[in-house]
């Protein structure tokens, strides 16, 4: 099987000019395929602030009304052709894309009886035809977190659970390699001194959870990524953005999630 890189970028770095340049060219010398996908959820809320709209959030999650997914298409559409503007400068032939773009992702809006969560997609399938034709053009994808219900309208979709869609659907032909990158430098068990667990096993997760090392949006960053390996991905990568460029070697200092030793 061919290697397919999949690259989730999210956190302060979206908005900072000079991290996000420093990010792209280590995410431009990966080798063989590889995608992007990005939220932008820290710029959406400043403008939702701005708009007098005060930013509503559940354990990483934002609750989307009708004037939130206006905001966040506009700021999510306009950051992914401004990545895909900055990739095209590094020679990368990217192509920006949400998941309504030739129906690559479709959701159904999110049912839940306790919290009405508005405008926010489920993922119900990934067009993995139309991604390996993009690949095999030499396309490499860059993916906002918006899809779609196939019925005209887009739905606010987490990023972390895009890149963990994209990864279970193209494990059928690809030999994934996941990486979640922001601005910590990996899943940490002292914040203030910023102690990476290096190593997180299945069997290890629910504990961590319970005594309360893993927690808030967190969850579901590493609900995702054992979504990912339970579906068959080896391993998923947790670190700092600065580190893309360390993923497959021997200095790589952030968290690995896996199923076994």
């Amino acid at each position: 099987m061919e290697k397919l890189t999949i690259v989730k970028i999210g956190g302060k770095v979206i908005n900072e000019e000079q991290a996000l340049d420093a990010f792209l060219k280590k995410f431009a010398n990966i080798e063989g395929r590889k995608m992007l996908v990005h939220g932008g959820g820290n710029i959406a809320s400043e403008w939702q602030r701005k708009l007098g709209i005060e930013p509503k959030m559940i354990e990483g999650r934002r609750l989307t009304d009708k004037d939130t997914i206006d905001i966040v298409s506009m700021i999510f559409s306009g950051l992914n052709k401004k990545i895909v503007a900055k990739l095209q400068g590094l020679d990368i032939q990217a192509l920006g894309l949400s998941g309504a773009d030739l129906n690559l992702i479709k959701s159904y809006k999110r049912m839940n009886l306790v919290i009405d969560y508005g405008y926010v997609g489920d993922i119900e399938s990934v067009n993995d035809q139309v991604f390996n034709s993009l690949m095999n053009l030499g396309i490499t994808p860059v993916i906002c977190a918006l899809t779609h219900d196939n019925s005209g309208q887009l739905l606010n979709t987490n990023a972390d659970t895009i890149a963990s869609a994209l990864a279970k659907s193209l494990s059928e032909t690809h030999k994934v390699n996941l990486v979640y990158c922001f601005e910590q430098p990996g899943v940490l068990s002292d914040f203030e001194k910023k102690t990476v667990i290096p190593l997180i096993l299945k069997k290890d997760y629910e504990g961590l959870k319970k005594n309360g090392t893993i927690n808030d949006g967190m969850i579901p960053k590493i609900d995702n990524a054992f979504s990912a390996i339970d579906a068959g991905v080896s391993q998923v990568k947790i670190c700092h953005f600065d580190s893309i460029d360390t993923i497959e070697s021997d200095d790589y200092a952030g968290t690995v999630l896996c199923q076994k030793r």
